[in-house]
């Protein structure tokens, strides 16, 4: 087995927890390619180590391993999307929801993967067109006032059908992945990655009965915005922002290629969202409490 190395290098220390991995990848009697972003660093691996394009990491290796954090895993993803190569996420950032793993998890998950034991969750993608240009999201698709500061007016129409005007900050058209993130800031529910759904979640909207919407994965969603400005901003998974000449016309619809990730059978998505957003506890009980 091949095993895609793609860190953050971004972070400081990035360098020691790559060689630690590379270290564990080894010893478990599996092989590593790195990202040619460390090329720069070369000098600090084994002359023989092989480096490749992340497009590529996707085409030739069995899984790719993203260090850093959710972000770095977005990502990986975006950069490996016309693959199906699965992803492991080893967290070295601040929440990890996505990327699993600490390093400690990491070199004991590498014995499940020698036994297989371990799942491979397939997550919805996001498809959209503007202006004739194409957008992609793993989390979701925002639409919204960018610097303008007052509202935008929206027109949101499902498989052509009307559905409601508003006017709000903007939209955030969300996967199921994506409902933990800035989905669930504006109120939108928790939906479990299994679901094959979009949300659709108003940012600030100047009524309190425009609430989110749940539809079917199967169906287009067609977003007219209006703008007082020149330009309305669409942003991809908060890492990949455009801006389009207002009135602008989004139609977004679910993606043909999912994203696969690489999850442990030790534990499970509810677990993940006690330990990690704390969702359901009461704080009530906690052992501080009177």
């Amino acid at each position: 087995m091949t095993i895609g190395i793609i860190p953050n290098i971004s972070k400081t220390e990035i360098l020691p927890i790559v060689k630690t991995i590379i270290g564990q990848i080894h010893r478990n009697g599996f092989n590593c390619i790195l990202s040619e972003s460390l090329l720069d660093s070369k000098n600090q691996f084994d002359a023989g180590t092989k480096y490749s394009s992340h497009d590529e990491l996707g085409k030739t290796c069995d899984m790719v391993v993203s260090i850093g954090g959710d972000g770095t895993m977005l990502n990986t993803a975006y950069e490996m999307r016309h693959s199906s190569t699965p992803i492991i996420g080893v967290n070295f950032g601040k929440l990890g929801f996505l990327a699993e793993f600490d390093l400690d998890g990491f070199a004991d998950f590498l014995q499940d993967i020698k036994t297989q034991n371990y799942v491979v969750e397939e997550r919805m993608t996001l498809l959209a067109e503007c202006a004739a240009k194409e957008l992609y999201a793993i989390n979701d698709l925002v639409i919204d006032k960018g610097p303008w500061p007052k509202m935008i007016e929206l027109t949101i129409k499902v498989d052509d059908d009307y559905v409601a005007t508003f006017s709000a900050d903007g939209l955030i058209v969300a996967t199921p992945t994506g409902s933990t993130g800035y989905s669930l800031s504006t109120g939108g529910p928790i939906v479990n990655p299994k679901a094959d759904v979009i949300t659709l979640s108003p940012i600030a909207p100047h009524t309190l009965t425009m609430r989110p919407l749940v539809i079917s994965s199967q169906q287009k969603v067609t977003v007219i915005v209006n703008s007082p400005s020149e330009k309305i901003q669409v942003s991809c998974d908060g890492q990949r922002v455009e801006f389009f000449n207002s009135p602008a016309i989004v139609t977004i619809q679910k993606g043909q290629q999912p994203v696969r990730l690489v999850h442990s059978n030790r534990t499970n998505y509810f677990e993940i969202l006690r330990n990690k957003l704390f969702w359901g506890l009461d704080v009530r009980k906690s052992n501080n409490s009177n």
